[in-house]
């Protein structure tokens, strides 16, 4: 893994010098928008760079002290040499791992917030009534971690489930955190609406986006058609006179965006601008992600929300998570957001699993 590792980072610093010849080049001089681009990639790569650049001296000065341990007779000075290279070893050890939080941070996309839709699946009202205890969940996680929640669209049932709730979670660490929880979640218990005692199962699908910046996404006017519309309660009822819902579709993709739980109209389009931008975000991270890796398997997850991620066993007190075989047998404290073990085995396997990928391609 070592070895593949540091030639991957020594093709990157390959083409950071080639960017250098680039950007210095009367060519790229006279072509400001190639220019900007390769300034943008030298940039990128610019960390990473000068970490390998340490990495390759610091190896170079292990060897040094290593030859000093097997050829000088000098026990003192033998002494002072292991003592050198112990502390080489130590830092190279660090080093390391801050290379590859580097390159694993780099290669993983989007930092930041989320915005989460979650959507009632198979099981009528029983469906709509787990969609709403996982948004309780998440909302209780995010308020352990200090995270701000803001709710952007909401279509709740007459009793107290919802067929569709999207909302999102600001805080340092919000997608890194939260990203695995993409799939079909499935629920298996006595729903309150049975008379018979009966377990029903039931399942509902969540969606995690990442929150994106002004810069990183520019939606052109011109591809925007925007509706307005009176908002609606449960069963149809008005619960406001004006036109305030925005329904908003970028006619490139199709992609169509709703969003009414503000009485403003100015507010409820804000909120539709920032959902549309997270799913376009993820429309073109997916088509890049079928192009680079048509054959790739044995991932964590592909973040389809029709794969089955996780069971949610209420008779048998256990909640399993079936992407990397691991389950908790504390139900009921989970679901009011103690989830962060799991959520740290689902981090720690796909580290492994980048990692793998990273070094595989080079």
């Amino acid at each position: 893994m070592k070895d593949n590792l540091l030639q991957k980072l020594k093709a990157l610093n390959e083409r950071y010098m080639e960017l250098e010849r680039l950007i210095a080049s009367p060519a790229t001089l006279a072509n400001p928008a190639q220019y900007g681009t390769y300034m943008k990639e030298r940039g990128s790569l610019s960390r990473i760079v000068q970490r390998y650049l340490q990495f390759t001296q610091l190896l170079q000065q292990k060897e040094e002290a290593e030859r000093i341990v097997s050829g000088v007779e000098d026990k003192e000075f033998q002494h002072l040499a292991r003592e050198e290279l112990q502390g080489l070893e130590a830092k190279e050890k660090a080093l390391m791992e801050d290379i590859t939080n580097h390159l694993l941070s780099r290669e993983g996309g989007a930092q930041g917030g989320v915005i989460m839709e979650i959507r009632a699946g198979t099981g009528g009202e029983e469906a709509a009534l787990f969609a709403a205890d996982l948004f309780r969940m998440y909302v209780k996680y995010a308020e352990r971690q200090d995270w701000k929640v803001e709710v952007f669209d909401s279509s709740p049932t007459e009793i107290g489930g919802f067929k569709e709730v999207i909302f999102s979670v600001e805080g340092e660490g919000a997608y890194q955190k939260l990203r695995h929880e993409s799939g079909t979640h499935r629920v298996q218990r006595i729903p309150a609406t049975e008379t018979q005692g009966r377990i029903h199962t039931s399942a509902a699908t969540v969606a995690v986006l990442p929150e994106i910046e002004d810069v990183e996404i520019n939606i052109d006017p011109k591809d925007l058609k925007v509706e307005t519309m009176r908002a609606s309660g449960p069963g149809g009822q008005k619960v406001n006179k004006t036109s305030s819902a925005v329904r908003m579709t970028h006619i490139p993709t199709g992609i169509i965006v709703r969003c009414q739980d503000e009485k403003s109209q100015h507010k409820n389009r804000s909120k539709a601008e920032r959902i549309l931008k997270s799913r376009l975000y993820e429309f073109y991270e997916e088509q890049e992600r079928q192009k680079r890796d048509k054959t790739r398997k044995g991932q964590i997850g592909t973040g389809d929300r029709s794969e089955k991620i996780r069971t949610y066993n209420f008779p048998q007190n256990r909640v399993t998570d079936h992407r990397i075989n691991f389950s908790l047998y504390d139900l009921e404290r989970f679901m009011l957001g103690h989830i962060d073990e799991m959520l740290e085995q689902l981090q720690a396997y796909s580290r492994e699993e980048q990692l793998r990928q990273l070094v595989a391609t080079h």
